[in-house]
């Protein structure tokens, strides 16, 4: 395996986590019941999301630092919420 692909798992990792921590952080989940598929798609979308607030809030470009770490678990809080409202809405409806 190759450089790209232990970034690409990196990434992968960091994404469940960063998506697992925003589901703590909002109380969506306890970590016996987390719920990995969100998990996942949170923390990757969300270091998407993160990434494009940090660019506009410090003007810089997409680079590996550790406020855009942090970023990405913001990012991935945003998406978890959004995620867990849009259930909820749908399920009431």
């Amino acid at each position: 395996m190759g450089a790209a692909g232990l970034i690409i798992i990196g990434v992968i990792l960091f994404g469940m986590i960063a998506g697992g921590i925003a589901q703590l952080i909002l109380g969506v989940s306890k970590v016996s019941t987390m719920d990995w598929s969100l998990a996942f798609f949170s923390g990757i979308i969300g270091s998407f999301v993160g990434g494009l607030l940090h660019g506009l809030i410090t003007q810089h470009r997409f680079v590996i630092e550790p406020s855009g770490l942090i970023f990405s678990v913001i990012g991935a809080i945003i998406v978890t919420a959004l995620w867990t409202w849009f259930k909820k809405a749908r399920a009431s409806h």
